[in-house]
């Protein structure tokens, strides 16, 4: 939320849509969403346009496969929402707290 407040109050949003990626709450897991934050409000709902969801493992609920579904014009309520993170200038590293097998 202060990341959002930062953009608010900054002016960042005037004519600046920041691709975001978002960890939210599921009935039974953790959902990954990205998409094009169009608004918000004070409760911290949000609306994302071109929101693509990353879905998971069938066999293994921890792994995130690289099969996508879009979900177009998204609205994200703030309850469920765990994450905010900006996609710009992001990169994956590996795990350190990841046991190695040897």
């Amino acid at each position: 939320m202060l990341f959002l407040l930062f953009l608010s109050v900054s002016g960042v949003l005037k004519g600046y849509d920041p691709l975001l990626n978002l960890v939210l709450d599921g009935a039974t897991e953790y959902l990954r969403v990205s998409g094009v934050l169009k608004g918000y409000d004070p409760l911290l709902n949000l609306v994302l346009d071109g929101a693509t969801e990353y879905l998971r493992d069938p066999d293994d609920p921890f792994k995130i496969t690289d099969d996508t579904r879009e979900l177009g014009l998204t609205v994200c309520r703030g309850t469920s929402v765990v994450l905010i993170c900006p996609s710009d200038n992001m990169e994956p590293i590996a795990n350190p707290f990841l046991q190695q097998d040897g």
